[in-house]
């Protein structure tokens, strides 16, 4: 059974940092493609970064230069590292691998207060 789990959400102020990790069980990391997306209140979710199986990477423009998305094969963990924090960040943000049907985990909720 597949399962994702998201960690380190919480509150931050603006301009602050945060890290959340997303660990799976019943799955690879490495041979699947993955990303983050956020869903904020009374908005449709949104895609925020992408990993790709071989290593490509993409970033919604409101997030380039501030979040970085990586992977630890090891752990099977992949992370989205965000700086420099915006109260326009504030969502839940949920994990992502796409197969046929894309998994989702259950989100964490990230708060940036201005």
């Amino acid at each position: 059974q597949v399962q994702l789990v998201e960690s380190g959400g919480g509150l931050v102020q603006a301009g602050g940092s945060l890290r959340l990790s997303c660990a799976a069980s019943g799955l690879s990391f490495s041979i699947n493609s993955m990303g983050w997306h956020r869903q904020a209140p009374g908005k449709q979710r949104e895609l925020v970064a992408t990993l790709t199986s071989n290593g490509g990477l993409n970033y919604a423009d409101s997030v380039k230069g501030r979040f970085t998305i990586s992977r630890d094969n090891g752990k099977n963990t992949m992370y989205l590292q965000m700086n420099s924090l915006k109260p326009e960040d504030t969502a839940v943000y949920y994990c992502a691998v796409y197969k046929r049907a894309t998994i989702w985990g259950q989100g964490t909720q990230v708060t940036v207060s201005s």
